[in-house]
């Protein structure tokens, strides 16, 4: 009986003998377990990308701007704008839905100058409840605390870039910086927030709110005093708002005067929205990329067979000679079934090697370099669809020629030339 090494010297013999034709065909499968393996992690980039992007702002936040009341058929009234205020921000604060919340007042026209530069920066007002809400990494020092709101103190924390634009080179804790002419004391600055060229968060300064009120409220034509730009809130159930907007639409439309059915009046950004949409898109993105990954490696295990079922026919008077001199069936069908199954294994290790090297050098060179993107990776599921998919298409490439090696008379296979 032939054993399996005998076996395996015979298949590999057959494959060094027609060298360019093992190298195309094992090409194919190459090509296609590599497709798969990229455009899963393609797909898988960009998701993993916009979350990250999305938790730069905080872990389930939704933002509530101020808004309009659209006008109503049958009403004299036109649309009519309202400003969320700190009495709207104190009612939401109650409401059990409600884990955590808070203001921002927000104006971009102050001017900022320190003893070594100027800038001009998206300067916040807001209290020591914002760092629950948003992500806020301090690098050194500390964030604002209840005393800088009470005491209406003139301190400032400074986000990564407006630090290193007011204080280039230079120490910032403890130093000065005047707003529209008025000092400020820095007692804080954040890490990097942005990724690639989105700096808009690291360009943020943040001051009580209390004292933003009282040095650089809102200003215009029926703006009260307490008015806010924005009021951040985390639902109490994670991954969920529904509850929570309900209860934040009926308080807010209460206290402004209209319908909370009227969903157009109500100006908000919901990142749990946000990241179901996007988790919905590239599911179906990666179900598309994994789909045209999974036919390219059919297309090349049919092309196996093809070539598998012409070295048969090429081969038919050795195999007629091997079947003369005592190969049984079995041994005919083994060597061509670990033919197929062997050139199908190794095109698809080599596939996954040079894949992964790739998205290896991806990673290397672009990570933290485009904003919303992250470089492909290999994702567990999507190899394991490859692997899987390479051991059917072996079996297949091997067997079937295998089984019409097999079947082949002696005597027939003899007679050809």
């Amino acid at each position: 009986m032939q054993s399996f090494s005998d076996t395996l010297g015979q298949v590999l013999r057959a494959i060094m003998a027609n060298k360019l034709r093992s190298f195309l065909t094992m090409f194919g499968i190459a090509w296609g377990v590599g497709s798969l393996l990229v455009l899963v992690g393609l797909g898988e980039g960009f998701r993993e990308g916009q979350h990250r992007q999305l938790s730069q702002l905080g872990d389930d936040v939704v933002m509530v701007f101020n808004g309009t009341i659209p006008a109503l058929a049958n009403q004299h009234t036109g649309m009519r704008p309202y400003e969320l205020t700190m009495g709207d921000l104190a009612a939401l604060a109650k409401l059990p839905e409600l884990r955590a919340v808070t203001e921002e007042l927000t104006r971009n026209d102050l001017y900022e100058v320190s003893e070594w530069s100027n800038t001009s920066s998206h300067v916040i007002g807001t209290e020591p409840s914002y760092a629950t809400v948003r992500h806020i990494p301090v690098a050194e020092g500390r964030f604002l605390d209840a005393e800088d709101v009470s005491m209406h103190r003139r301190v400032v924390v400074l986000g990564q870039k407006s630090a290193a634009l007011l204080f280039p080179g230079h120490p910032s804790l403890g130093e000065a910086v005047t707003i529209n002419g008025t000092e400020f004391t820095v007692i804080g600055y954040l890490e990097k927030i942005g990724r690639g060229n989105n700096t808009y968060d690291d360009e943020k300064i943040y001051v009580p709110v209390t004292t933003m009120q009282e040095l650089f409220a809102l200003t215009g034509d029926n703006i009260p005093e307490d008015a806010l730009t924005a009021i951040d809130y985390r639902p109490t159930k994670k991954n969920d708002n529904t509850d929570a907007q309900v209860a934040v639409h009926r308080v807010i439309a209460q206290r402004h005067g209209f319908e909370p059915a009227l969903t157009d009046a109500f100006n908000e950004w919901d990142t749990i929205q946000e990241s179901q949409t996007i988790g919905i898109i590239f599911t179906a993105m990666d179900v598309f990329l994994g789909s045209v990954g999974v036919v390219t490696l059919g297309l090349g295990a049919v092309g196996i067979i093809n070539i598998m079922l012409v070295s048969v026919s090429e081969r038919t008077r050795e195999i007629g000679v091997c079947k003369a001199v005592g190969a049984t069936k079995g041994s005919i069908m083994a060597q061509f079934f670990w033919e197929g199954l062997l050139l199908t294994g190794l095109s698809g290790l080599i596939g996954i090697a040079i894949s992964g090297a790739f998205m290896a050098l991806l990673q290397a060179t672009l990570t933290d370099k485009i904003p919303g993107f992250d470089p492909p990776r290999i994702v567990p599921w999507s190899a394991g669809v490859a692997l899987g998919s390479l051991v059917l298409c072996g079996v297949a490439a091997g067997l079937y020629p295998a089984s019409k090696a097999a079947a082949l008379d002696p005597i027939e296979a003899l007679r050809r030339e």
